[in-house]
């Protein structure tokens, strides 16, 4: 079931937050020995607070939407006294003195997390497969992988082990394992989320959403989530709306963009198809279709890993085996640092510094660094243009639906190519949701990206939940993902 679904029962007494905790945890244990969604559990913590739900419904208090229900949290998000590993043998007994904002705003909800999720390796990747502590497989078929790098919040919320989760979206991270696991991925505008307590990756990328089964829960959590924090310096200020408010099943003179550069070469030929015709669904329910061009986004990818990987060199050189983490001894200090970063990082984190430190050497810095920082601007420029002729755009959100374990790790540019729908989205800050959009013949599920302007996120959400309402056969659950209550 949904968090609106069960949190009617819950306020209706039909069902209790404990007996819900419960049921979701016994489901768990019995899908994790194929899925192996999760690092870490706090199911103690999660039956305490289940209790204290219980005891303010029998007082007749009301409940927060959230309230009670279980989910789960990408292990790159801080939680106080609770391992967050990055799924890094640098971070592997790292505990956090503090909780990330995001977490902060949910116990005051009473929210109710299972545990930590998997992920790739400090959020690098698209398929899980770089994380150095389990590999989480696909819900609709294990041979897969379920896309990254929030593989483990996506692979929970499809195999019923969680209701929802919270993701973070660097370049698709969010969205495209959403789409490889058949639910609904919200990459939030950058700075309506806190990023404060979030391990950075790419600062000026990052981005923290949920992870949800449909629109309506996405909505849900984003409302828990969102806000001004002071404590981010990047914080958009000012009050943000109800979004659920904007679950309004209707898009009569909405203008839909369909940038004909997502629609290439490069395109899987059933995932074409799921798109063109979710596009003549919102024509038949009243939207007006319009061919726009995005020229710049060629460019996207390739700005996309000069900067997020210059950014990783420098966030990541703070592990150095001297304040936290992983120390491996040595003779020396420069030895000891050395053996630690090589150590404790693994091959594609690897790869990522040594890429990065090389565009901000002395020499690059102009080749490289500053002219992808000048694309990214002419990239947002095309989107920002795009947004005064249409209301939403309307795109793949990657190229193929999800590939067999082993096909693209050794390839890292062909794994790259799958973030080419979603990459410019983060180079541009404005919001982006991925929702079912079917199925290929090989049974697994195709993805849709709906992009916003940047605050936009209530008429993405409004046309994502359209759609949802029209085409209810694309939201099914995997098989492995029925809960019995």
């Amino acid at each position: 079931m949904t968090i609106h679904e069960l949190h009617k029962k819950l306020t209706a007494k039909e069902l209790s937050a404990v007996e819900l905790t419960k049921a979701v945890i016994a489901h768990k244990e019995k899908t994790e020995p194929a899925v192996h969604a999760y690092l870490s559990d706090s199911h103690e913590a999660a039956l305490a607070v289940a209790t204290k739900v219980d005891e303010k419904i029998a007082n007749g208090e009301t409940i927060s939407p959230l309230a009670g229900i279980p989910g789960a949290i990408k292990d790159n998000i801080c939680i106080k006294d609770q391992k967050a590993t990055c799924a890094s043998k640098m971070l592997e007994n790292f505990v956090p003195p503090y909780n990330a904002t995001v977490i902060e705003k949910l116990v005051s909800q009473d929210y109710v997390s299972l545990g930590k999720v998997n992920m790739d390796e400090f959020a690098m990747g698209g398929s899980t497969e770089n994380s150095a502590l389990a590999k989480t497989t696909n819900p609709w078929n294990a041979d897969y992988v379920p896309g990254g790098s929030s593989g483990g919040s996506a692979a929970a919320v499809s195999a019923g082990s969680a209701v929802w989760a919270l993701g973070s979206d660097t370049g698709g991270s969010i969205r495209q394992p959403g789409a490889y696991c058949g639910v609904v991925g919200l990459k939030p505008t950058y700075g309506n989320v806190s990023r404060y307590g979030l391990i950075a990756f790419a600062s000026s990328l990052d981005q923290i959403g949920p992870v949800t089964r449909d629109v309506t829960d996405a909505a849900i959590v984003l409302n828990a989530i969102t806000g001004h924090d002071h404590r981010d310096s990047t914080s958009i200020p000012g009050e943000r709306p109800d979004y659920t408010q904007s679950l309004v099943s209707d898009v009569k003179g909405l203008k839909i963009g369909m940038p004909k550069e997502y629609f290439g070469d490069g395109i899987n030929s059933e995932v074409r198809e799921a798109i063109e015709k979710a596009a003549k669904t919102y024509e038949a329910l009243g939207a007006q279709i319009v061919e726009v061009s995005l020229p710049t986004s060629k460019y996207a990818l390739s700005a996309y890993y000069i900067i997020a990987l210059a950014e990783a060199s420098s966030n990541l050189a703070r592990y150095d085996g001297v304040s936290y983490g992983l120390r491996v001894p040595a003779d020396n200090l420069v030895e000891m640092s050395t053996k630690t970063r090589t150590q404790g990082f693994g091959p594609e984190v690897q790869r990522r510094i040594l890429l990065g430190t090389y565009v901000l050497s002395s020499g690059y810095y102009d080749a490289y660094y500053l002219k992808a920082l000048k694309a990214r601007r002419l990239i947002k420029n095309e989107f920002d243009a795009a947004f005064e002729n249409v209301d939403v755009l309307l795109t793949p959100t990657a190229p193929n639906t999800a590939f067999k374990f082993g096909e693209k790790i050794n390839d890292p540019l062909s794994m790259y190519m799958e973030d080419i729908c979603t990459t410019p989205v983060n180079l541009a800050g404005i919001p982006g949701i991925s929702i079912p959009a079917g199925f290929a013949s090989n049974g697994m599920p195709i993805g849709m990206q709906l992009l916003a302007p940047a605050m936009g996120e209530e008429v993405l959400l409004r046309a994502a939940y359209t759609f949802e309402q029209a085409r209810p056969e694309c939201n099914k659950v995997a098989a492995i993902g029925e809960v019995t209550l």
